[in-house]
């Protein structure tokens, strides 16, 4: 009867031993992961303006990349911060003039190609380079380049200019912003557009609380309902950087102003070469 007991007792002190060691070993495992994550939503957090805003390379000359009828303009800004824009007037009698915000990363240079085609159909076209961008003082901000386009989208005006505003994926949300606040804009296009960057952030990473982490969240959405400028959205249905149905839920948010063309095949960078302007041309003779 010892014997029996005391093996009993030693296979519950050593039941009890593997569940302590078990126990242990899950909070050190928790503590871990907390720890990662903690240090997950640190990095985020406050490195999030180089996730939002990717500039790169230097800014070369207009003529440097086939844009030789663009001079270079320097553009103090209400606070003091000098950007540059490239700049052309319309050279057909009457044409508009396209305030164009490119997307997130790279520079000006690297949408040559588009404002060539702005260029060769007499449109005017005013390109700025986002605060912090090359050839552009400041650091980028929601807050900063939407009052940055409000201004310049004013001073466009005063000299008499007709404006189309038009964004590329992230400038997507200065356009539809500076559309919302002057609704006397000839037209509002937006290429690959998103419903709000917090949107965006939260689909690739929807383990994170995006919405209490982003600062710059660009919300569209919000906004979009306001807009009384007529409104050309244009997406590809294969955009893997921001899927179409961000464009199809702005068009559904917007009502009547809106007019969706949704590109079977098109990818992010591609609409253009979808025949993009010639919508745009087409929208405007009507």
């Amino acid at each position: 009867m010892v014997t029996e007991t005391t093996d009993t007792n030693a296979r519950t002190n050593s039941a009890r031993s593997g569940f302590g060691r078990l126990k242990l070993c899950l909070v050190v495992a928790f503590l871990l992961v907390g720890v990662v994550y903690s240090g997950v939503l640190g990095y985020i957090y406050f490195n999030q303006q180089s996730l939002v805003f990717k500039p790169d390379g230097e800014l070369p000359k207009p003529s440097e990349v086939g844009l030789a009828d663009m001079e270079v303009v320097s553009l103090p800004m209400a606070d003091g911060t000098l950007l540059t824009a490239w700049s052309a007037p319309a050279v057909r009698e009457g044409a508009p003039t396209v305030l164009f915000f490119h997307g997130q990363s790279g520079n000006l240079s690297d949408r040559s190609d588009r404002l060539r085609e702005i260029l060769n159909s007499g449109f005017g076209l005013f390109a700025p380079s986002y605060r912090g961008f090359p050839g552009s003082a400041g650091e980028p901000s929601e807050e900063a380049l939407i009052a940055d386009a409000i201004l310049m989208y004013d001073r466009l005006e005063a000299d008499g200019a007709s404006v189309i505003l038009h964004g590329q994926s992230l400038g997507t949300g200065i356009a539809a912003a500076v559309a919302a606040e002057r609704p006397n804009a000839r037209m509002l296009v937006l290429e690959a557009p998103y419903t709000a960057t917090v949107d965006i952030a939260a689909e690739r990473y929807p383990f994170l609380p995006v919405s209490a982490l982003m600062k710059d969240q660009f919300r569209t959405r919000d906004l979009i309902e306001s807009v009384k400028v007529p409104t050309l959205i244009f997406h590809g249905t294969l955009d893997e950087t921001i899927p179409v149905a961000h464009g199809q839920a702005l068009a559904a948010l917007a009502g009547e102003t809106v007019q969706l063309f949704v590109i079977p095949g098109g990818t992010h960078n591609d609409l253009w070469s979808h025949g993009l302007w010639d919508e745009v041309q087409t929208a405007l003779s009507r």
